[in-house]
């Protein structure tokens, strides 16, 4: 699966880690995506639910046996507006 086509997929019910962040306390974060806004995934981790602002993290998102490392400037704008590209 290349990246084009991934970002055209839906997020939410994906598995995710934060590798790369702004913010160095976000690193390493796991859990399952909930909810996404244009600028924003909320992320249900075993502790507690993390908002996450997309242009300041790059994730490894896991769907299927597939695996892809995505900056979160390429999420950034509504879910459905990126869904139609």
């Amino acid at each position: 699966m290349n990246l084009k086509d991934f970002l055209r997929h839906e997020l939410i019910g994906l598995k995710m880690e934060v590798i790369e962040s702004k913010n160095k306390n976000l690193i390493g974060i796991q859990g399952t995506i909930i909810d996404e806004t244009k600028n924003t995934l909320i992320v249900k981790t075993p502790e507690k639910n993390v908002t996450l602002l997309k242009d300041q993290v790059t994730l490894r998102i896991f769907k299927d046996n597939h695996e892809i490392k995505v900056n979160g400037e390429l999420l950034v704008g509504r879910p459905e507006d990126r869904l139609k590209k």
